[in-house]
């Protein structure tokens, strides 16, 4: 009897009420949440234009249709194979009761009550991005057949089992099992080593198989050049837009990878990585930058500035901050992109002293790029900033422990297992694929088809058309006739 107890009354309508807020509250927060990884997935899906245009830039412009053409395939055929099997075998069945396991095994088509979508764009975006880093490497002579071939067998198997392993909760390097490695998992917040590292890993493995393009190190008859001949880019303009498209991208590709945005805590971390993700980008491009004018004006005594070194610095200072974002302190996110800069330099060095073809070095920014990123997370991460991404502050990285007096090797050992899976993991599987298609004559175009270009050979006419658009020739030699002309009877006026 409420008009006996108007007490009780006014307290059941408080609970009520609370509860009915409540629920609007986790229901604009579950929305907010939804719509940050959707606006984060259309970010990292950008990058798919930043690497359409580098790539077109870096080759010759006899190659143009053909790069751009691979990098919509990417999206096109990445996407049916992501959805088809990829997401399936990297997250599907996830269930952090279970102990590990080697692959996902359910939501095979998205067929499953347990898909979350946003969840499915946002690593669609990042399947996409993983299989443009091989198309640059392999640019101007790789048949058309193969590149599908390899690109939906890297999307559809061998990056998911990469993913399931380090973001999985059953994942034996995950940091949010039941049981993580030796206590503490791996740390990677984005993907300097699932995303990035594999890519690079492809990319040097299909290199190496593929041989480089004519001309480069060897002649039509294979004979060695005594120097190498270096193929400059048809279009720097292009270069630099896809830098700037992927370093645009890239704020959706690490913030993003927060997953979570409707709370404070979580609101400061994707804050964090923010910075940290520009602050790497900088330190990249001046180190490689500065590094590289340093060497050319001892080398030659003449003071120049390297653009396209300049922009691979910075591509490689995000490709190495990309993990470490979320656990390392400003400063430290300086040191890392400093030290990627001159990585860069050291392995596009060394690829050409080996012999290795990489038509737009992308081998050395994220295979080196994404190595070094995941190992200086083992260095440089912050106990406390683990907390605070992660929830554990248990095994810091290896110069905060050692400033702490235990030298605690846990999270760096950790950090170097997951670079050798990686290495290990990608190199056996692509290894043998990219030998399959090369014994089967599916890998190189007919040397006479790279020597016109691809554009001209498969893909019918070239991507610049010069013939209707531009001046002829005649035309021209009239215009100069006429103003002579013109010239002659001014003269005879002003006599």
């Amino acid at each position: 009897n409420f008009t006996s107890n108007p007490t009780g009354l006014i307290e059941c309508l408080a609970n009520l009420q609370e509860k009915i807020s409540q629920s609007r509250t986790d229901s604009l927060a579950s929305g907010i949440d939804t719509f940050y990884l959707i606006f984060a997935g259309a970010l990292v899906y950008f990058m798919q234009t930043g690497f359409a245009m580098l790539c077109a830039g870096s080759v010759r412009a006899k190659n143009v249709k053909n790069i751009v053409l691979w990098n919509l395939l990417d999206s096109c055929g990445g996407g049916i194979m992501f959805w088809t099997c990829g997401y399936a075998f990297a997250y599907g069945g996830d269930d952090k009761t279970k102990g590990v396991t080697f692959i996902g095994n359910e939501g095979f088509f998205l067929a499953s009550d347990n898909v979350q979508y946003e969840m499915f764009f946002f690593q669609f975006a990042f399947a996409c991005a993983l299989s443009s880093i091989v198309a640059g490497t392999i640019a101007e002579r790789c048949k058309m057949t193969a590149y599908l071939g390899y690109s939906t067998f890297l999307v559809g198997f061998v990056y998911p089992v990469v993913a399931h392993a380090f973001w999985s909760p059953n994942g034996f390097l995950a940091n949010n099992s039941r049981d993580p490695l030796w206590g503490s998992g791996a740390i990677d917040l984005a993907g300097s080593g699932p995303v990035h590292m594999t890519g690079g890993v492809t990319a040097l493995v299909a290199a190496i198989i593929l041989g480089p393009r004519i001309g480069r190190f060897y002649d039509r008859n294979g004979n060695a050049l005594a120097e190498p001949h270096d193929f400059p880019p048809h279009s720097v303009a292009l270069q630099f837009l896809g830098t700037f498209c992927l370093w645009f991208g890239w704020y959706g590709f690490n913030p993003g990878s927060v997953l979570l945005i409707s709370s404070e805590g979580m609101g400061d971390v994707a804050s964090l990585v923010t910075v940290n993700t520009t602050l790497g980008a900088c330190a990249g491009a001046l180190s490689a930058m500065f590094t590289s004018t340093f060497f050319s004006e001892r080398r030659t005594g003449t003071v120049s500035y390297d653009l396209g070194y300049t922009m691979n610095g910075c591509l490689t200072g995000l490709v190495a901050i990309t993990a470490g974002c979320a656990t390392v302190e400003p400063w430290a996110a300086v040191v890392i992109g400093v030290v990627a800069g001159w990585l860069y330099l050291l392995g596009s060095k060394l690829l050409v002293k080996m012999r290795i073809d990489d038509a737009v070095d992308a081998i050395p920014v994220h295979m080196v790029g994404g190595a070094w990123g995941v190992i200086s997370t083992g260095l440089f991460t912050s106990n406390g900033r683990r907390a605070m991404a992660f929830g554990s502050a248990d095994h810091g990285g290896w110069f905060y422990e050692w400033g702490n007096g235990s030298g605690d090797f846990t999270l760096l050992g950790i950090q170097i297992l997951a670079v050798l899976f990686i290495i290990g993991w990608t190199t056996v599987m692509m290894g043998l694929f990219f030998l399959a298609l090369n014994f089967f004559n599916l890998l190189r175009i007919d040397p006479l088809e790279e020597e016109a270009g691809m554009d001209i050979s498969r893909h019918n006419g070239p991507a610049y058309d010069m013939t209707d658009g531009s001046a002829k020739a005649e035309d021209i030699a009239a215009l100069d006739r006429s103003r002579h002309e013109r010239g002659e009877k001014v003269e005879k006026v002003i006599a």
